[in-house]
């Protein structure tokens, strides 16, 4: 409503007046600060009259000055300006508007308080009609939901919402099942696929899939990617046929046993060929899959689904679905959001929350470690160096630092669940710093790169450090630009993989990562090893190699394990329905409520 906007300029044009203090103004000085005219300036005052938002007393006369008192403040008009930008979804200039009172936490807390009870489960009925909708917060910025383009685990969750691949993993990672491929099959050399699509699965837009799409998409991913995730698996496809609409036959140039486990992956999801060329470089803004739901808009920062009745397995019971990007302070979690909320992802609960919602501790798991750049002529180039900086890091002082029922040490990729986790032998603070002198430290800065999402693990390291007498400058590089070149002048890398279904992909692109800044002689171990995996059938005996290759790394304080988060959903009782996909997120099609 602009008239509160009006109001917000005059209120803040005169903060030493408190409410309910009357002082002394002209029509014309009012009408100054708005930059509008005396006549509409009277009409401003007599509505915010109206709305009792002030005390205007107009004393006519040569010299006489009008009484002004303000009646309501700021905190309040703008909490009912920012909740009705939120109501009509636009989420951006409500949080803009919050962002101009910084110096009100009240303002903050209070529209915290009442967002929080925008999200959850609301129903709505229209005749016998009933509307379900989940309004889901999600404290990241979706850049695109285009498969071949997301980079981080939002953009993910909904991806794995709208689109599907020829086949899935089951959530533990033991056995692949069939999808939009109802069969297939591999040659003796396991170098030459062929699947076969089930019949009658639709695309959002009306259209039936066939074999076109889905060498189109393994095409375009090619393509847009070549040097995306999981691309030393999709580069190794040489030719792709299709006999008939419902048959593709896919040719690799060499065995890799990664080739099926990819195929999960929602990098691998099935795209429209007409929608895609018709979309160009906006099919991220405006997605098309097989999904159980359907992409309907964009606004503001809203993402909107909803369900796609046409979905091959059943339809959502949801109705629609909106995802809300609300980033900086309201995204927080709290006690009063997860009162209202019914789903919370990786939430942590008080004693008392934790008594009415019930938890599930999901499989997945995030591990967070350094690795050295061997590349760099520098002191972590002496192995006696590296081995003192590995005990400097104080992973007790880390773990305290960090605090929370879901963190942990780690020092390994395959520990489980009851196995005991970190045990390096702690060493006192003078033998530590006597090795560093040993190993000819004095004191110079050793330059710790990473992206900026992982900002705050860069600082806690860079404290744990200090007590130790190592001094740490961190690099902070973006997303993209981490995975080239840039990187290259570190000392060292703080690094985070997602231990879950796709583990042995996951940790096969971090080792690939890796060879870009190791030293010949592990460059080498790197691929032969990867190489021996690629063309291992037995899980057992891949697991056994992707240990030796730890074992080998840490060995030479290459790797240095820092802390595992496990991921936990908590939800209310509710919530019916719920089951944990990639990334431990909540299934949207599967999730009913009471």
């Amino acid at each position: 409503m602009k008239i509160r906007r009006h109001y917000l300029a005059l209120r803040r044009s005169f903060p030493a007046i408190s409410e309910h203090t009357p002082f002394e103004a002209t029509t014309q000085e009012l009408a100054n600060l708005l930059d509008c005219t005396h006549r509409n300036m009277v009409l401003l005052l007599k509505r915010m009259q109206q709305e009792e938002w002030l005390s205007w007393e107009p004393r006519r006369g040569r010299g006489n000055r009008s009484a002004l008192t303000f009646l309501a403040s700021k905190e309040q008009i703008a909490l009912l300006e920012a909740q009705e930008m939120m109501q009509k979804q636009d989420l951006h200039s409500a949080l803009e508007l919050l962002q101009q009172a910084e110096d009100s936490p009240l303002l903050r807390d209070q529209f915290q308080e009442w967002l929080s009870g925008q999200f959850g489960f609301h129903s709505e009925v229209l005749g016998k009609r009933r509307t379900d909708i989940l309004r889901f917060p999600l404290p990241q910025t979706i850049f695109s939901l285009d498969p071949a383009a997301i980079h981080y685990t939002g953009e993910s969750h909904l991806v794995n919402q709208l689109f599907d691949g020829l086949v899935r993993i089951d959530p533990k990672g033991e056995q692949i099942l069939p999808h939009l491929a109802h069969a297939w099959e591999v040659n003796e050399s396991r170098t030459r696929w062929t699947f076969y699509l089930r019949k009658g699965i639709m695309f959002h837009h009306g259209r039936e899939l066939d074999s076109s799409d889905v060498k189109y998409s393994l095409e375009r991913l090619k393509r847009l990617a070549p040097q995306g995730l999981y691309s030393w698996v999709y580069s190794n496809i040489v030719a792709m046929d299709t006999p008939d609409d419902t048959t593709i036959r896919i040719q690799l140039s060499e065995r890799n046993e990664a080739f099926l486990p990819f195929l999960t992956t929602n990098r691998a999801s099935i795209v429209p060929q007409d929608a895609c060329d018709a979309a160009g470089d906006h099919f991220g803004d405006r997605p098309i899959g097989t999904g159980p739901f359907r992409f309907a808009g964009n606004e503001q920062g809203v993402w909107i689904l909803e369900a796609f009745t046409a979905y091959f397995q059943g339809r959502a019971f949801l109705d629609r679905v909106e995802v809300w990007t609300v980033t900086g302070d309201t995204s927080q979690d709290n006690h009063a959001e997860l009162q209202s909320f019914q789903v919370m992802h990786n939430a942590r609960l008080s004693d008392v929350a934790a008594e009415r919602w019930q938890q599930v501790r999901q499989s997945g798991m995030t591990c967070k470690f350094i690795t050295v750049n061997e590349q760099k002529k520098g002191l972590l180039a002496n192995p006696a160096m590296r081995a003192a900086v590995d005990l400097a890091i104080d992973r007790a002082g880390l773990l305290q630092l960090l605090s929370g029922d879901v963190i942990e040490g780690v020092d390994s990729f395959w520990l489980q669940d009851e196995e005991t986790s970190h045990n390096k032998a702690s060493q006192s603070l003078e033998e530590i710093k006597m090795r560093l002198a040993d190993a000819g430290y004095n004191g110079e800065p050793l330059i710790l790169a990473t992206i900026p999402q992982y900002a705050a693990d860069a600082h806690m390291i860079k404290q744990v450090c200090a007590n130790s007498g190592v001094e740490i400058e961190i690099s902070l590089i973006g997303a993209e630009q981490f995975k080239g070149q840039a990187r290259m002048s570190a000392d060292f890398l703080l690094f985070a993989v997602m231990l879950d279904e796709h583990r042995e992909l996951r940790l096969i692109d971090l080792f690939k990562s890796m060879q870009q800044h190791a030293s010949p002689e592990t460059d080498s171990m790197l691929e032969s090893s990867i190489q021996l995996i690629l063309s291992e059938p037995n899980a057992r005996a891949r697991i056994a190699i992707f240990q030796a290759i730890e074992a080998e790394l840490k060995s030479r304080h290459s790797l240095m394990f820092l802390y595992r988060k496990h991921l936990k959903t908590a939800f209310h009782h509710s919530v019916r329905g719920i089951a944990l996909e990639s990334l431990g997120w909540v299934r949207f099609r599967d999730i009913w409520f009471t």
